[in-house]
């Protein structure tokens, strides 16, 4: 059986496609990367990327490396259930 992938987790639950969930984060990531507050601002410069700004998957990918780095992928094991 092939795993569902976090993004169609999240759209199924919210009852809304993918490509609304995708731009709903892209939505999330803009506003963050633009934010006034130049801390915050420079929070989400820290997220690797290959554009200009992180996609949602580069930003998936940078959230569970930190999570697992922090020492703290019990919280990924607790809320995400496949």
């Amino acid at each position: 059986m092939m795993q569902e992938h976090i993004f169609e987790r999240l759209a199924r639950e919210k009852g809304i496609t993918v490509e609304e969930m995708r731009a709903i984060i892209s939505a999330r990531i803009e506003k963050g990367w633009n934010d006034e507050d130049p801390v915050k601002r420079e929070q989400w410069r820290k997220i690797p990327c290959a554009g200009e700004m992180p996609t949602p998957e580069e930003w998936l990918r940078y959230v569970v490396e930190k999570i697992n780095s922090d020492g703290k992928s019990d919280l990924l094991r607790r809320y995400i259930n496949w």
